[in-house]
């Protein structure tokens, strides 16, 4: 699985550079083959920082200006200028940045990852959203830092990457009782399952139906599975499932080259 590496992109986000990075063109090996971007796995350090850099370059920045931040699973989005150090990474789950010469990364593995942009603005933006994240409001919380930057609504664009289908994500009773104690009209994002009591989860239909409502010019969802494709994708809960020791992670990126 080494060789280029891989980046698919969104018809909505054209003439962005940005990339949904699978996980193929890195230098990782086992589990970790080959592209693994997450600094918090047991992957040697090394080659996640030559994943990474590698990301940066076809983004058209540098490595030290790609920036992603330690994820916590909030709502939280933060305005960029500057890159950080390394011990300094910020904890929220959202970056926003008018700035030339940035790059904007969060990683997944089953959660959403989410890339905006507002071209006649000059601002991108990039978002980790799981379950809490949609639930609490980080695309609202993304849009919203996109306009303190002078970004507007209405000209955002952005695409949701891969992402755990519905068909792949079994929840217990209590899950679904946390969301609908919430917005009775969340049970819509749920099905039954094969086990009594159980549920499947529509987490990309629910952040696509929080963009709906924050009212974006053009949002596309990639309807990309993590779970179901192996040979391209890393997935939390696939690894769980099998009982492996550790798990590698997807990166999505964006960027305003200088």
């Amino acid at each position: 699985m080494t060789g280029r590496i891989e980046a698919i992109q969104a018809q909505a986000l054209y003439g962005v550079r940005h990339g949904f990075f699978t996980r193929r063109g890195g230098v990782s090996s086992g589990v970790y083959a080959t592209l693994n971007g997450g600094v918090g796995s047991q992957d040697d350090p090394s080659a996640v920082a030559e994943n990474r850099a590698r990301m940066a370059g076809f983004l058209g920045v540098a490595a030290e200006n790609f920036l992603v931040p330690y994820q916590i699973h909030s709502a939280d989005a933060l305005v960029v200028s500057a890159p950080w150090r390394p011990e300094a990474r910020p904890r929220c789950d959202g970056l926003v940045t008018a700035t030339p010469g940035l790059g904007l990364g969060v990683t997944g593995a089953d959660c959403g990852v989410l890339l905006m942009a507002d071209r006649t603005a000059g601002v991108i933006g990039a978002a980790h959203s799981g379950w809490k994240g949609a639930l609490t409001g980080m695309v609202e919380g993304l849009v919203a830092a996109m306009e303190v930057l002078g970004a507007r609504r209405e000209n955002i664009c952005g695409a949701l990457g891969p992402t755990i289908a519905q068909k792949s994500y079994e929840v217990g009773p209590e899950f679904f009782q946390r969301f609908v104690a919430e917005d009775a009209g969340f049970a819509r994002f749920f099905l039954p399952s094969a086990t009594a009591g159980h549920f499947m989860f529509d987490l990309p239909g629910l952040i696509e139906s929080r963009v709906e409502r924050a009212g974006l010019g053009r949002f596309e969802n990639l309807r990309l599975d993590t779970y179901s494709d192996e040979e391209r994708f890393f997935s939390y809960r696939r690894t769980t499932h099998r009982k492996e020791p550790d798990y590698g992670r997807l990166v999505a990126g964006i960027s305003l080259p200088a």
